[in-house]
């Protein structure tokens, strides 16, 4: 399918590694110019290197951290026009209303909230003049299901849920699309590190923590892959007449029993593999 991206520029922080690097790697294939921006200029450059040899679309790479509200100016004056604005980068703690002190509250919230909005504000600006462009914010699906021991998170995605939703309204006035995109448990580095210490201290083995991960939808983690290809599609010409709106992307997992945090911390409370909750199921028969 010809999603008519070749020649766009597609600015995607957070865009070294995990989501951000798979949404990478397939706005390249579809010949985008790119501009990354990540707090690591180690992670940026193996990424760039990475899809340089692979791709023929410029790679630009921009080692900021976007919890500095001046670099937002700066990221969005460097990249010159964008078409496609991917607002990725930032993680929130675990924590609840009393465990979590303020100072962590805000260095969470200044990265993953007003990062957001204050590269928006840049962006949009610029798309609105020029009649054109996509914003997409990758949120989670925290801010559909609050819990109280990932409060900061889930306040934090509900409050990019509501400016995707209010913003994305009215950015079609301008010719220009905003929405959100909210994964649920997708397999990235990040994500399989407390899986592994949970099956080397649960099955005496790291390399096992698939096994624990069966109890999601599909007996599985969904992989970055298939939420870029979400979030590719969308932004494309393809998606035309989306804003304004969040798509979830967790294998129907808000509709399900189980609440898990969307890798802001341990997943102590991660479903239990399918054959655990069928042997419980069957004790409490008996």
């Amino acid at each position: 399918m010809e999603l008519n991206l070749n020649g766009r520029t597609a600015l995607i922080t957070g865009g070294s590694r995990g989501i951000g690097y798979a949404t990478a790697q397939m706005l390249a294939a579809e010949g985008c110019h790119l501009h990354l921006a990540s707090r690591s200029v180690a992670d940026l450059k193996s990424a760039r290197s990475k899809l340089a040899a692979a791709h023929r679309g410029n790679v630009s790479i921009h080692p900021l951290d976007m919890s500095v509200s001046a670099n937002a100016v700066k990221l969005a004056k460097a990249c010159g026009p964008v078409d496609i604005l991917i607002n990725n980068a930032g993680a929130i703690p675990q924590g609840t209303v009393t465990t979590m002190d303020e100072g962590t509250w805000r260095k969470a919230w200044d990265l993953k909230v007003f990062g957001f909005i204050n590269l928006t504000r840049e962006v949009y600006r610029d798309m609105c003049t020029r009649k054109r462009g996509v914003i997409v914010n990758v949120v989670g699906i925290g801010g559909e299901r609050p819990t109280a021991n990932y409060l900061a998170g889930s306040m934090a995605n509900a409050s990019l849920m509501a400016m995707s939703r209010a913003l994305g309204a009215e950015s079609v006035e301008y010719g220009v699309r905003v929405f959100a995109v909210n994964p649920g448990a997708i397999e990235t580095d990040r994500s399989v590190v407390p899986f592994k210490t949970r099956a080397k201290a649960e099955l005496g083995d790291e390399n096992r923590w698939r096994e624990l991960t069966t109890g999601f939808p599909f007996g599985r983690l969904g992989t970055a892959a298939e939420l870029a290809a979400v979030i590719v599609f969308l932004a494309s010409d393809r998606g035309s007449y989306v804003s304004g709106t969040v798509v979830t992307v967790d294998g129907g997992a808000t509709g399900r029993n189980y609440v898990y945090p969307p890798f802001g911390g341990a997943l102590d409370n991660a479903p239990e593999p399918n054959s655990a909750r069928k042997t419980a199921a069957r004790g409490k028969r008996g």
